[in-house]
C-alpha cells in the first residue's frame, strides 16, 4: 500500500519535473544504431528525448560537446537537425506491490499498452549490489520442485545459479517447471531477446493465472532495439530488489544471459568500442558482474537468481559461458544427447555443480548426494563396455551396484513437464532407492 507521505512525495516530484527548464540541442548524425547529439549537457546514463515524438534514448558516451545516444525505440523518422531535450536524469522504473500480476515491456511499461497501476514509486534502474560484509550467507535451501536439482544440485535462498545449454535442449521448459514448483514468495521473470511467439505460451500455459498472481514478467523480444533488450534485464533486477528490500524471498529468472550479452555487444560496437574475444567488446565483460552481483541475500530478504546461458555450438567454454560460470554460484548443465534420447529434464548431473550444496544440506542428505553421484559416475565408466558386451559382472562391485540400480535411478532423474515434486518427497524417494535415510 502507498502511504499518504509517499503520495505527497510523488506529487512534489511530478511538480518539480514539470517546472524544470528544458535544455535542448539537436541531432548531428544518425549512424547505424546510434544517434550523435550536439549542444546538450549530459552524462553517461542520462536519458534524452528525441524529436516531436520524444523518443527516449540513453547516453552511452560523451566527447566534448557531442554525445552518442542509443534509442529505446525505433529510429525510423529520426533525422539530422531534430530537436533533442535533456531530461537530466537516468532511466527509472515504477516499483510497488501493485506490480504483482503485471506483464511489462523492457522499459517497465505494461506490455498491452494500458496504464500502470496507481500508487507506484519510481526509482533509478541502476542500483548497488549488497555490500560484501553485510550480505547474508546462503544457508537455507530453496526447493524448486525438480528432483534432479533439489537432491543432487540443491539451490539455496540467495544463490545465483546458471542453466547452461545449447539451443533446443529444454531451458525454457525447465524454467516453466521451476516457476510452478518454487517456494519463493515472489517470482520476477525476464525474457530477454526471446521469440515473440513464446511469450503468450509461457504466460498462459506455463505460468497461468495462479502463477502470475505472485509474479512480475518483463519482456523484450528479439526484434526490440538492443538498448531495450539490455534495459529489460536491469528493470527486472531492480523490481526484484524492491521486493527483496521489503523482506520477501524473491526468485529472479532471466532467459537468457547470452542474448543480453549480444545486446551489449551491439551497443558497445555502436559506441565505438573495439571488438575483442569473439567480437565482444570489453563493456560486455564489465556489464555481466555488475548485473549478476545484484542478486543475492541482504539483511532483509533474498533474491535467488536463475540465469539461462545459451552456449554457442554446445561449446561450454565460449566467452560468455565461461565468464558467467566464473561469476555465478553454480551451474546446471543440460545435455543434448540426453534431450535427444527423450530424457527430460536433460540435466547432466555429473557436469552440474552447486557451490552452496554443503551449506544447504543435512549430513544425511550430503551422504545420499555423494552416493548417487558415485553410482552415476560408476555406470558412466562401464557404459560402453556393457553396450558392446565386454563387461564381466563381478569385475567392479561399484559398477555392478550402479548397473543394478540404474533403471530406478534413471526413472528418478526423469520428470514429466507437469510433475512437480516436493523436496521432502524427492529426498525420501532417493533414500529409499539407495537404501539410506534422508
Amino acid at each position: 500500500m502507498t502511504t499518504a507521505l509517499e503520495r505527497v512525495r510523488l506529487a512534489i516530484d511530478d511538480a518539480v519535473d514539470a517546472a524544470s527548464p528544458r535544455i535542448s540541442g539537436q541531432i548531428d548524425e544518425v549512424r547505424g544504431l546510434s544517434v550523435t547529439v550536439r549542444g546538450v549537457p549530459v552524462r553517461v546514463g542520462d536519458l534524452v528525448l528525441i524529436g516531436d515524438a520524444q523518443l527516449p534514448a540513453e547516453v552511452v558516451s560523451v566527447q566534448a560537446d557531442l554525445a552518442t545516444c542509443l534509442p529505446l525505440g525505433v529510429l525510423a523518422g529520426i533525422g539530422t537537425g531534430d530537436r533533442v531535450i535533456a531530461t537530466g536524469r537516468p532511466m527509472s522504473v515504477a516499483v510497488g506491490e501493485r506490480l504483482l500480476g503485471q506483464v511489462l515491456d523492457g522499459l517497465g511499461r505494461p506490455l498491452d499498452g494500458s496504464a500502470l497501476p496507481t500508487g507506484l514509486a519510481r526509482v533509478s534502474v541502476e542500483s548497488s549490489p549488497p555490500d560484501a560484509m553485510t550480505r547474508m550467507r546462503v544457508n537455507r535451501p530453496l526447493p524448486l520442485g525438480i528432483r534432479a536439482i533439489d537432491t543432487l544440485t540443491p539451490v539455496g535462498r540467495g544463490q545465483r545459479m546458471g542453466i547452461f545449454a545449447g539451443s533446443g535442449v529444454g531451458k525454457s521448459s525447465l524454467l516453466s517447471m521451476i516457476t510452478r514448483g518454487t517456494q519463493a514468495e515472489v517470482t520476477v521473470l525476464a525474457l530477454v531477446g526471446e521469440r515473440g511467439r513464446e511469450v503468450r505460451e509461457f504466460l498462459e500455459d506455463d505460468l497461468g493465472p495462479e502463477g502470475l498472481r505472485n509474479a512480475v514478467v518483463v519482456v523484450a523480444t528479439s526484434d526490440q532495439p538492443p538498448m531495450v533488450r539490455l534495459r529489460a534485464a536491469f528493470v527486472a533486477t531492480r523490481i526484484a530488489e524492491w521486493f527483496r528490500d521489503t523482506g520477501r524471498e524473491v526468485l529472479l529468472m532471466m532467459d537468457s544471459i547470452t542474448r543480453l550479452a549480444m545486446a551489449q555487444r551491439e551497443i558497445g560496437l555502436s559506441a565505438g568500442e573495439p571488438p575483442t574475444t569473439r567480437g565482444y567488446p570489453p563493456s560486455v565483460f564489465a556489464m555481466l558482474p555488475r548485473l549478476l552481483e545484484r542478486a543475492g541475500a541482504s539483511a532483509t530478504g533474498s533474491i535467488t537468481g536463475l540465469y539461462t546461458v545459451l552456449v554457442e555450438g554446445d561449446d561450454h567454454n565460449e566467452p560468455i559461458a565461461d565468464t558467467a560460470r566464473s561469476i555465478l554460484d553454480g551451474h546446471v548443465v543440460l545435455d543434448r544427447k540426453l534431450a535427444n534420447s527423450g530424457h527430460f529434464p536433460s540435466i547432466d548431473v555429473l557436469a552440474s555443480v552447486s557451490r552452496v550444496a554443503n551449506a544447504v544440506s543435512t549430513p544425511e542428505q550430503k551422504a545420499l548426494m555423494r552416493q548417487a553421484r558415485q553410482l552415476i559416475d560408476a555406470r558412466k565408466d562401464v557404459k560402453e563396455l556393457v553396450e558392446i558386451g565386454a563387461y564381466v559382472a563381478g569385475t567392479n562391485p561399484a559398477a555392478d551396484r550402479a548397473l543394478s540400480l540404474w533403471p530406478s535411478l534413471e526413472t528418478f532423474l526423469q520428470q514429466d513437464l507437469h510433475d512437480i515434486t516436493a523436496a521432502s518427497t524427492s529426498w525420501a524417494a532417493l533414500a529409499d532407492l539407495l537404501g539410506g535415510a534422508a
